[in-house]
């Protein structure tokens, strides 16, 4: 069987999570991608090293017509934020199974998730567009509030203002560094930060647990640490269950953020229609023992998911980001890491190679490597992570 698989930059989830699994499921897997050399560097040496193609994979006209020329796909299948709907116009194409256009869209797009879920009568958060040609100053929204890109990730460029004046600033900002974006200014939502983490073949659809976020201060919203959450109260899953159905999410992986306010109300900050990022897949598939890319793969070839996936409820997890605190090239820091330790599982992953010069973001991108740990209880896990971080040097210079 044949898949076809849409990327644009190289990550984790694809080289260690997703073409690993595709090989122990038999696929040929062929990579069409924007940045071909970048992935063909990344798979070097590797014995499931796919094929990879150039392709402008941002226009589903383009992947359509390439993938026409090529031999017929069992699936097309993507994990990136930018391409799931591109990917799912081009499953729809060929008669493949895949995810609703339309619901990619939803989640993709936050101005349109957002009056989505209003019209649904789910939930109502005050949001508004800002074109690239349009003045913050015309807005009166509820401050604090949020400015954002619409179909921006993670926390980049994501910040807190607190009057009119930081609101001009940063939409300033922000256009310095994405010229033409359409920007999205909402309402602050308060309360602790969640996800839930889901997994569908269009059917039927399997709670995976999910993760407390631990945030930076702000105006930043840098996600520092996650820990495992086995089962959130069932009334908040509940409600963010429904608003899921309402975007239409029902098949594959989806990492939906949201916050509980203080009545026990669950708001969504955002869906994201794939796997959880920054190595949380690959731990989330050890501390359930269950084979979460295997499972990714065979929803996007029509294979119905197990009724019971056998996923483990009694570990634990930390996930902790080390972060650049300032500008300035890497010198020194550890390399890739895979080990034991008293029973916890532990594993470290450069984000930022030695050598190279960054500035200060104020966001996840400040990620110099990430670090996750799997054991029996919180408290092993913590400390084991914590004193790998000890143990280790990250030094950053002129």
């Amino acid at each position: 069987m044949r898949m076809y698989l849409l990327a644009l930059n190289p990550t984790d989830s694809v080289t260690q999570g997703f073409l690993p699994a595709a090989a122990r499921l038999g696929l040929t897997v062929t990579v069409l991608t924007d940045h071909a050399e970048a992935h063909r560097r990344a798979y070097e040496g590797l014995e499931f090293a796919p094929e990879v193609l150039e392709c402008a994979v941002q226009d589903h006209r383009e992947v359509i017509g390439l993938i026409s020329q090529l031999p017929a796909p069992d699936a097309v299948f993507s994990n990136s934020d930018h391409l799931q709907v591109q990917t799912a116009l081009a499953a729809e194409y060929f008669g493949l199974p895949g995810k609703d256009w339309k619901a990619a869209f939803r989640a993709k797009n936050k101005g349109e998730l957002r009056r989505h879920l209003a019209a649904a009568g789910l939930d109502e958060v005050w949001s508004a567009e800002l074109a690239p040609e349009d003045d913050p100053a015309a807005l009166t929204p509820p401050f604090p509030c949020v400015v954002k890109p619409r179909e921006g990730v993670a926390s980049e460029d994501v910040t807190l203002v607190e009057d009119a004046e930081q609101l001009a600033a940063a939409v300033r900002e922000i256009r310095g560094r994405r010229a033409g974006a359409v920007l999205l200014v909402e309402e602050f939502l308060t309360g602790e930060l969640y996800t839930l983490e889901t997994l569908g073949d269009g059917t039927t659809r399997q709670v995976l647990g999910g993760f407390h976020t631990r945030l930076s201060p702000p105006p930043n919203f840098i996600e520092e640490v996650l820990f495992y959450v086995p089962a959130h109260p069932e009334a908040v899953t509940t409600q963010v269950l429904a608003q899921l159905d309402a975007v239409g999410v029902n098949l594959g992986a989806c990492h939906t953020e949201f916050v509980v306010q203080a009545d026990g109300r669950a708001r969504l900050i955002e869906v994201n229609y794939r796997a959880i990022g920054d190595t949380c897949d690959l731990m989330l598939a050890e501390l359930l023992e269950i084979p979460f890319f295997e499972h990714v793969l065979n929803a996007h070839l029509g294979v119905p998911l197990p009724a019971d996936l056998g996923a483990r409820t009694d570990k634990r997890a930390r996930n902790e980001g080390v972060l650049a605190d300032r500008t300035g090239t890497l010198h020194a820091a550890p390399g890739p890491y895979d080990g034991e330790v008293d029973g916890v599982r532990l594993s470290y992953r450069p984000v930022r190679g030695v050598g190279e010069k960054h500035d200060h973001y104020g966001t996840n991108r400040d990620y110099l490597g990430m670090v996750w740990a799997v054991g029996p209880d919180q408290a092993s896990v913590d400390r084991t992570v914590a004193e790998f971080i000890a143990a280790n040097r990250w030094e950053i210079g002129a």
